[in-house]
């Protein structure tokens, strides 16, 4: 059963006391207004009004050609990390599709894993990728700007 792995605690907390984000800089502050930001910690939709950050971070544990590096939405405010009980996040299901794709253990882009996929397919898809013996972990990434939304690893 693929896993949904959120944000780590320490580093969205570190954003949280003025951390720098994977460019140096500072955590953006702003409201949500509703519309679909994402908290990529507690993997649910920031509420209207609610205060959050917008960071730049590297999903990847090394520096590297694949390293991406791009924004993503936290609470400004403390939220539970997501705890995963192999049902798709709620972040995940206010999309119409998103991209996916496959990564090697050594972090790099496994071409010919990409694909688009709507929510109520990405956990079929996620279980098909994991039948590959490369395939170390996949991101699940927005199908029309390329932000990381979240991790999926093997259980």
């Amino acid at each position: 059963m693929p896993s949904f792995k959120a944000l780590p605690t320490d580093i969205v907390a570190g954003w949280r006391v003025g951390q720098p984000d994977a460019n140096g800089q500072l955590p953006e502050r702003a409201i949500s207004d509703g519309n679909g930001n994402r908290c990529r910690h507690c993997l649910c939709l920031i509420p209207k009004d609610a205060p959050f950050l917008i960071v730049a971070h590297r999903p990847f544990e090394n520096l590297h050609a694949y390293a991406e590096v791009g924004p993503l939405f936290v609470c400004a405010a403390q939220c539970p990390r997501h705890q995963d009980d192999g049902t798709l996040p709620q972040a995940m299901t206010t999309s119409r599709d998103y991209l996916i794709k496959g990564y090697s253990v050594d972090e790099r882009i496994i071409y010919g894993t990409g694909q688009i996929v709507a929510p109520r397919d990405m956990i079929p898809a996620a279980r098909a990728l994991f039948q590959r013996s490369d395939v170390a972990f996949i991101h699940v990434r927005s199908s029309r700007n390329n932000c990381y939304q979240v991790r999926i690893d093997r259980t």
